[in-house]
């Protein structure tokens, strides 16, 4: 049995769970037409965007334009790569103290 972790991505399942409930949200809300109710939430979120609330604003830039991509690159000290210089493993075994050997 190879270990690992298990295959496939697991936080797209959960994504989905969560997209799952709020179109059923969505649908309860409008039964004829959830598009209904994702236009009126939008507009509401547009509304606050426009009397300058900073969450409204954030929120549109990122559905508009995407999330900005984090980043971040280790260096060693002259730029170049990181070197590792020594891994080290010590098994400790509680039963045996520094007395006792």
């Amino acid at each position: 049995m190879p270990g690992g972790a298990p295959t496939g991505n697991q936080n797209a399942v959960k994504g989905m769970r969560w997209r799952n409930a709020i179109e059923k949200a969505l649908d309860n809300r409008c039964k004829s037409d959830g598009q209904k109710a994702l236009v009126a939430i939008a507009e509401a979120m547009l509304a606050k965007a426009a009397e300058g609330d900073i969450s409204a604003i954030k929120e549109l830039g990122d559905r508009m334009d995407g999330r900005a991509h984090q980043s971040t690159s280790l260096e060693g000290p002259d730029g170049g790569p990181v070197k590792i210089q020594e891994v080290a493993r010590t098994i400790i075994d509680p039963q045996v103290t520094d007395t006792d050997s």
